[in-house]
């Protein structure tokens, strides 16, 4: 005699697999709106007015967002995969690297007239022409780009640094692209008059490249328990944090990127003065 089980039985384990399958698609939707929020960069770039400018780096701020929660749930979920990992790569290399390399760009480079003739420091007044500025905006952009996805293709190979997942080994691309956005936020997207101003862009990309190239260690933030309890303070800063991202965007969010930037550099040199200090 044969049994079989009822029918609700046996569709049991097809919905438990339809559903795994379908808890994927989360993750890649944050991955997806990251990748649009990139794409939209670029096009209000393009359009050129400086409405367009702020919002282009309000995009790239909300691919930041996007991004740092599509790992997250992923992980929370347990629907890692190799593929996602990828995925969310390449949509990083147009968000994090393309877009706010071309935004830099068309926002303090391209709007430059030939004719301006600005002092720099005790220099007598240079030209763009004579610096080859777009020219030098173009090869640094690209070179911006470069150490993007040199730094995901890395993180993608070695991961985190060792002893867990508190450190990232190199500047997260995120961070790097946050802070040019957010000087571009903090001017309200009015396209720069200045070439020492635009040189000095230029060089903080350059800076940027290499912090993301290196080996520098910066804090990941991804071993905080947020399903576990915290202290009362902990809520109170996070609502002065969130009410001043609101409230005070332009300057709040510099100073987030710019603290974010230089700590790591600045660890740095302790674990260094540290390894000096001690007897051999």
């Amino acid at each position: 005699m044969v049994i079989t089980a009822p029918e609700e039985d046996r569709r049991a384990p097809n919905r438990s697999r339809k559903l795994r399958r379908g808890i994927y698609i989360l993750p890649s939707a944050f991955t997806v709106a990251n990748l649009l929020c990139g794409y939209y960069a670029i096009l209000a770039t393009l359009d050129g007015r400086f409405l367009d400018f702020d919002r282009a780096a309000c995009a790239i701020g909300f691919a930041y967002l996007f991004d740092s929660m599509d790992g997250r749930v992923a992980r929370m979920m347990g629907t890692e995969s190799a593929f996602g990992r990828e995925f969310d790569s390449l949509a990083d290399v147009v968000s994090f690297g393309i877009a706010p390399a071309i935004l830099i760009y068309a926002w303090a480079i391209r709007g430059l007239s030939v004719g301006t003739l600005p002092e720099i420091g005790v220099l007598p007044a240079i030209s763009p022409e004579w610096l080859h500025l777009k020219e030098l905006g173009w090869l640094i952009g690209f070179s911006f780009a470069v150490c993007c996805a040199w730094r995901l293709a890395r993180f993608n190979i070695q991961g985190m640094a060792p002893g867990g997942n508190r450190y990232f080994v190199g500047m997260p691309t995120p961070a790097a692209a946050g802070m040019l956005a957010a000087i571009v936020h903090f001017f309200k997207g009015e396209p720069v008059e200045s070439v020492t101003f635009s040189l000095f862009l230029l060089g903080l990309m350059i800076v940027l490249g290499a912090l993301m190239s290196s080996t520098i260690r910066f804090f990941s933030f991804k071993d905080i328990p947020l399903t576990k309890r915290m202290p009362s303070l902990s809520v109170i800063v996070l609502a002065i944090l969130v009410g001043a991202v609101i409230f005070f965007s332009r300057q709040t969010l510099l100073i987030v990127t710019a603290v974010y930037t230089i700590h790591g550099p600045i660890l740095q040199l302790i674990r260094s003065a540290r390894l000096k200090a001690r007897p051999a």
